[in-house]
């Protein structure tokens, strides 16, 4: 294990270089990721072995890291899903983390069960480890913020905050058939608590609660909606607590803060809205306020609009901390990732593990996703886009910690952290290297034709 100062300099000094070459490495046709997992690879067991991270030993501090890296980026998410919530948009991201998501661990289920030749309890554990895609490493396929409509975002960021809860279920399941967990001789005790009663139950507990803390919020506040540094601690304990009273009632907390979100942020722009409709019956129509000195003084050449600004200010809490929160998510990353390449040898990579990860993100991500966007109206690009773009990581390394950390045998262990590792990191690579230049070419056909000469 890497001592105390060396690992101050590690991460000190990758937050520096990112920080200093954040400009140009936006321009990079990769992700950020992909920096943070050379840096990993370079100074760990692979390359330089100047510090090794077992995940055997360290996996209860690796699965609280990690929970909290997924629970920020969940609240992050559902802040930004769009308003109005209809069911005929948020019909595609269901099916994706229902139908898909049982596709998904049934087909790496059966995979693993005929190459492997793993148990089944495992193979189920494996599919429910790897099928959820994951909210922290896909911000760059995702919505970046409340007011992005784009279709193709929306499906995946809906997915990613839906399926880290919906893959619990089998999770569970996985350990059940190992021993770990009570299913019941049929399996009727894990259809009704954690299929049906955890998974209606965090749904319900995020939605009430997000519901009464806006309305908590606009009670106190009223109409004086100014943003506050307090607005981050907000956020943020909503998180704990939902998540708090969710594991002490066998709820899905992924599922419950997810949720909190987004029915925070909805009910928000919602008492927003009704109070600016009673405000504008209220009151006889004036000459517009003359814009501010700040607005004004935005310059044309930064692309943003100071009548936007002055307009659409961001009044909610919910929007005012999200920055904070993704700062949270982005330092998180680093560190997750730097440790996934120090988990890594030279030897934990072999043909079986490799081509697991291949079948993975060519055979059963198409497949599930094909089957479970059946009927939706989707163009085959957004279909074979959503397809692709299935990636894999902080989420995937949480549910194999906590499978280690309830009794799943070593040899198991260590067998599904190795194939885990390999999934996580071909995921970070193939996709940080494809999602730019995809979404570049996406963006193009979506431009209107320039207007010929006349």
């Amino acid at each position: 294990m890497i001592s105390d100062p060396l690992w101050f300099l590690l991460v000190g000094g990758l937050l520096l270089f990112m920080g200093l070459t954040s400009a140009r490495l936006k321009l990079l046709p990769v992700t950020s990721a992909i920096i943070y997992l050379a840096a990993g690879l370079l100074v760990g067991p692979t390359v330089l072995n100047l510090f090794h991270f077992n995940p055997l030993k360290e996996s209860a501090l690796l699965e609280v890291l990690t929970e909290i890296a997924v629970l920020i980026s969940l609240f992050s998410a559902g802040v930004k899903m769009p308003v109005p919530i209809n069911f005929r948009r948020w019909r595609t991201p269901v099916l994706l983390a229902t139908v898909s998501m049982t596709a998904s661990v049934a087909l790496v289920a059966a995979f693993a069960y005929y190459v492997f030749g793993l148990p089944v309890g495992a193979c189920v554990l494996l599919g429910a480890i790897v099928a959820p895609t994951d909210p922290v490493l896909a911000t760059d396929v995702q919505i970046r913020h409340p007011g992005d409509h784009d279709q193709l975002r929306f499906t995946l960021t809906c997915e990613a905050g839906m399926n880290d809860g919906s893959a619990f279920p089998f999770v569970m399941l996985g350990m059940g058939l190992l021993g770990l967990h009570e299913v019941g001789d049929t399996g009727l005790r894990w259809a009704l608590l954690d299929v049906l009663w955890a998974t209606v139950a965090g749904i319900l507990l995020g939605v009430v609660s997000g519901v009464l803390l806006a309305r908590l919020i606009w009670k106190i506040r009223g109409q004086q909606q100014s943003r506050d540094l307090m607005d981050d601690f907000l956020g943020l304990g909503l998180i704990g607590v939902v998540y708090g009273v969710s594991v002490l009632i066998n709820a899905w907390g992924f599922l419950a803060v997810f949720f909190a979100a987004v029915a925070l942020h909805q009910t928000e722009l919602k008492l927003a809205g009704i109070a600016r409709s009673k405000q504008k019956h209220s009151r006889p129509e004036s000459p517009p306020d003359p814009l501010p000195a700040s607005a004004l003084a935005v310059p044309l050449s930064s692309g943003v609009d100071a009548v936007q600004i002055a307009a659409d200010p961001e009044d909610t809490v919910s929007e005012s901390s999200l920055i904070f929160k993704e700062h949270l998510e982005r330092l998180s990353e680093v560190i997750l990732i730097l440790l996934v390449g120090g988990m890594l040898f030279v030897n934990s990579w072999d043909w079986r593990a490799v081509g697991f990860a291949f079948f993975l993100f060519l055979v059963a991500r198409p497949l599930s996703v094909m089957l479970g966007m059946l009927g939706s109206g989707a163009s085959w690009r957004m279909r074979g886009l959503t397809g692709w773009f299935g990636v894999r990581g902080i989420g995937s390394l949480y549910y194999l910690m906590y499978a280690i950390q309830h009794g799943l045998p070593e040899a198991l262990a260590l067998q599904l952290i190795q194939l885990t590792l390999i999934v996580i990191t071909l995921s970070i690579v193939v996709h940080g290297i494809s999602v730019k230049p995809l979404m570049n070419i996406v963006w193009r056909h979506r431009r209107p034709p320039e207007r010929k000469a006349q």
